[in-house]
């Protein structure tokens, strides 16, 4: 078995991925403490916002207000989605330091979610990339149902592998390979992971991980054991897929983190400070946050 790395980046998505998908409206004002929290608890990336039309994403209307008003750290990358030259402008006006663009492995999901091809809707960000390298801001691309499809089911290895190298030749600094419905297990990880690698360097790719079946974090180990050495996870388990039925939430961050720790893996987090921006979305959301670690360590806390 192959030594674990020593460190590795954690990118909190809850601020985007996680609060987009909540019914109601949360203010910019809970969303800036919000990312204000995680900042302070030492994340090296956080998604903060996404600049897509407000039609289809209600939730994200705010966030050029949101990337105003946040006190950035120096040496944090706060990224932002931009599924099109208007949203990239939107991104570079609000001063993003990253700008996301996404497709998907699945033929099914990419038709049904944005209603046109996969080698189409990579195409589509081609100015997006250009934009971005001239403008000398990082680059993400993240890539959906690379583990499997709520349409079409299993997604085949060699097909993750073309918009990985569709996503390599935009020029992307990194490419998130996601389970957007939870279902990879931890061999089948093993051998998308493979295959990503075959394809772009280890160090650009991530693991973005939904617990759908209590698997991210089975999951997250498996991609350890290769190298992979960045991981997305959201606060509080924030946050799921709009498009993908039956998708819960992200794995939580606090999970991750407590994994981490006991690994004795380097994440430049602090837990607790992460634990209480959990219990503070929590209770602005009126419910019982998802992270297992994070709710046992609030209630060793309160005795």
């Amino acid at each position: 078995m192959n030594a674990l790395p020593k460190q590795v980046k954690i990118v909190e998505v809850g601020p985007r991925d996680g609060l987009q998908n909540e019914k109601e409206t949360i203010s910019a004002e809970v969303k800036t403490e919000l990312v204000n929290r995680l900042t302070s608890a030492g994340f090296a990336n956080i998604e903060a916002a996404s600049f897509v039309s407000p039609k289809w994403v209600p939730q994200m209307a705010t966030s050029k207000e949101v990337m105003a008003a946040i006190v950035r750290k120096p040496g944090t990358i706060y990224s932002a989605l931009t599924p099109n030259m208007q949203g990239f402008e939107a991104a570079l006006a609000a001063k993003a330091d990253e700008v996301v663009i996404f497709g998907s492995a699945s033929e099914a999901f990419s038709q049904k979610n944005i209603n046109c091809s996969i080698a189409e809707s990579i195409a589509r960000f081609v100015d997006v990339a250009k934009a971005a390298k001239d403008n000398g801001l990082r680059l993400r691309g993240s890539i959906s149902c690379s583990f499997g499809c709520p349409y079409q089911g299993e997604v085949p290895l060699e097909a993750v592998a073309d918009v990985v190298g569709r996503m390599r030749d935009l020029g992307c600094d990194e490419i998130d390979i996601a389970d957007t419905i939870g279902v990879a297990t931890p061999r089948k990880t093993q051998a998308v992971m493979q295959t990503a690698i075959g394809a772009f360097r280890l160090d650009g790719l991530s693991g973005h991980f939904h617990d759908t079946y209590g698997q991210a974090l089975a999951n997250i180990y498996a991609s350890l054991e290769l190298g992979i050495a960045i991981f997305h996870s959201s606060v509080s388990g924030l946050g799921g897929c709009p498009y993908a039925k039956g998708a819960t939430g992200n794995v939580a961050t606090e999970d991750v983190l407590y994994m981490m720790n006991g690994l004795g893996i380097h994440t430049g987090i602090d837990l607790d400070i992460v634990v209480d921006a959990g219990q503070y979305i929590s209770q602005v959301l009126g419910r019982k946050g998802a992270s297992r670690a994070g709710n046992a360590i609030a209630a060793k806390r309160a005795g």
